[in-house]
């Protein structure tokens, strides 16, 4: 009997240390650490003054998709921003609104001196695309005072010393499309500017400001900008006037590359492209 007595307790032993053993291996598993969150990551885009709006609402919502992700924008001319990029400044996107500034930065055209004349390589491999096309605009002011109807009748108006127009420096993209406008109707810009009948913007967000206080007759910016300034458009330039008014978009090398594309790639979806075409633009891609 002591020996059944001793087998069943030495049974009895074993069982429960297994079972033990089975609770310590469960806690172990169950103690594991679950994958943590996304590193937090700070995205420098550098963008068209015209973009100001839809990015800035565009960035709400990538707070849905990337909660990790602070963006940081700079809006500016997009001269000014080449050459932001060029002296070294933080980016991680660039985003132009025309093709000329981000050429200047693109290692595929190194060999072409008109196009990119310093060389540089700066782009990210196979991220330039061409995000969106906006249209060139000729707006008024509130009441359209001069009775402004088309740019037909402004180059007239222009020629003749009748009306004051505001226009982008020559280093900003919507100065460089209405430089072709006046090219297409054979206006010369320094004459016109010596009439005293031209004023300048460092930006189209400053044109487009001239225009909404009445500072001018009417000035040439984005359908965009128009919108957002909730001023009336009297006309729109056709692609043989100034031709098509592209943004590409592009990783500069160096920064947050993956973030920065991530970020391109979601540009690109349903969500982002209904802000962007809810003022005007419409995709380019």
């Amino acid at each position: 009997m002591k020996k059944i007595g001793a087998l069943v307790l030495a049974l009895a032993l074993a069982l429960s240390l297994t079972a033990c053993g089975q609770k310590a291996e469960q806690t172990t598993v169950q103690e594991e650490p679950e994958s943590g969150e996304a590193e937090p990551v700070e995205l420098v885009v550098f963008a068209a003054a015209s973009m100001t709006e839809t990015l800035t609402e565009i960035a709400d919502l990538y707070k849905n998709t990337a909660p990790n992700v602070t963006l940081t924008f700079n809006f500016g001319s997009s001269g000014t921003l080449l050459t932001q990029i060029e002296e070294g400044a933080e980016c991680d996107l660039f985003i132009s609104a025309a093709s000329t500034q981000m050429n200047a930065l693109d290692g595929t055209l190194a060999q072409d001196v008109e196009k990119n004349p310093d060389g540089l390589d700066m782009l990210v491999p196979g991220s330039r695309i061409d995000l969106l096309e906006n249209k060139v605009t000729l707006a008024v002011p509130e009441g359209n005072p001069k009775g402004i109807e088309s740019f037909d009748q402004l180059a007239q108006l222009l020629a003749d010393g009748a009306v004051f127009l505001a226009m982008g420096n020559s280093d900003v993209p919507v100065g460089q499309y209405t430089q072709k406008i006046f090219a297409y109707y054979g206006l010369d810009e320094a004459a016109l500017a010596q009439a005293g009948v031209l004023t300048y913007g460092s930006d189209v967000k400053e044109v487009t400001t001239h225009v909404s206080e009445a500072a001018v007759d009417c000035g040439v910016i984005y359908a965009t900008d128009a919108f957002s300034a909730g001023l009336t458009v009297v006309d729109s330039a056709t692609p043989e006037m100034c031709g098509q008014v592209i943004y590409p978009a592009a990783v500069i090398q160096g920064g947050n590359e993956e973030a920065a594309q991530a970020f391109l790639d979601y540009l690109q979806t349903d969500e982002a492209m209904a802000v962007f075409e809810s003022v005007g633009f419409s995709p380019a891609f």
